[in-house]
């Protein structure tokens, strides 16, 4: 059962709109996990002033979300109520390399890509989004990085390459930050939630593509040989806790290879969770609370969720 149309109102107020506006679109198909039910209102706006000159007429009272890959969050069965939007690659896809070894990247460029294009134009120190199955909104919003206790190369975050980002808010200002307004912390931001990211600016420095070619194909050994990238994943699943490493604390918890459902812990990496086919957002959140619970019981030690949970139930 879907939600109420919202979208001949809001049309009706923001008659200049160009960008799509769709409603009950099932958001399944968008994510990695491939759960989840639909958006009340599914936005795709044509650029960024299509974005500010929606977000300026949009009534107070209707909720915004904002998805990227999706490859680090759970929609809920029961969808999002309110107004999705989901950039198009054509509009907010854009990778273009600058003077001083600085990348410039649409919020939905992938990291991957974003990774490549560094590495083709001889800039190093962004290798670690070349393992991040994400897109670079999510990656400002998630501080994304990726560690390794064997390879310091591979390593970084990415408030270590930042210079500054573009944004639309709430109230449909597009606005410029800098790393003070990041107010990054570890695999998160301090910005205002309600904040649109749509572009970022990125430092490098001087490296051979050889050599950037290199590290990121052992960013890449490195995804293959210690986590789960050839099933459904949302990537870790829980923030490692001050002192600890949450895949430890699951495996010592007995949470391994616990299964709910069509949803199970990897057997690899235990922080992992992999949905089957067939899994609901519902066997994944149940048995991600079930771990959480089994840390507690063994450790005293709260897990606190890394993949972000949208919609209702």
């Amino acid at each position: 059962m879907g939600f109420a149309d919202i979208t001949p109102s809001l049309r009706a107020v923001m008659p200049d709109l160009r960008g799509r506006l769709i409603a009950n679109e099932p958001l399944a198909p968008f994510t990695w996990l491939r759960v989840g039910g639909p958006a009340q209102a599914l936005f795709t706006p044509a650029d960024v002033e299509d974005l500010a000159y929606f977000l300026l007429n949009l009534p107070a009272e209707v909720p915004v979300t904002v998805i990227g890959l999706a490859s680090n969050m759970i929609i809920r069965d029961g969808g999002v109520p309110g107004v999705v939007i989901r950039f198009s690659p054509r509009a907010f896809g854009h990778i273009a390399v600058e003077p001083g070894h600085r990348i410039r990247a649409g919020a939905f460029a992938a990291d991957r890509k974003v990774a490549l294009a560094a590495a083709e134009a001889g800039i190093g120190g962004l290798e670690f989004l070349f393992g991040i199955p994400g897109s670079i909104g999510g990656a400002l919003r998630m501080n994304a990085g990726t560690r390794s206790n064997t390879n310091p190369e591979i390593e970084g975050e990415t408030c270590e390459r930042f210079v500054a980002a573009q944004a639309v808010t709430r109230a449909g200002a597009i606005v410029t930050l800098g790393p003070e307004d990041m107010k990054f912390a570890y695999r998160s931001c301090g910005a205002p939630a309600d904040l649109v990211f749509t572009e970022a600016l990125l430092q490098g420095f001087p490296r051979a593509p050889e050599e950037v070619q290199a590290i990121n194909r052992r960013v890449q050994e490195h995804r293959e040989r210690d986590q789960e990238t050839r099933v459904r994943t949302a990537g870790s699943t829980f923030k490692n806790p001050p002192g600890h490493s949450s895949w430890r604390l699951i495996r010592d918890a007995g949470g391994l290879d616990l299964r709910v459902g069509k949803a199970e812990m990897s057997k690899k990496h235990a922080n992992f969770l992999i949905a089957h086919e067939g899994a609901s957002a519902a066997d994944i959140e149940t048995l991600g609370e079930e771990i959480r619970r089994l840390v507690r019981a063994r450790s005293g030690v709260e897990l606190e969720w890394e993949v972000k949970r949208i919609g209702v139930a």
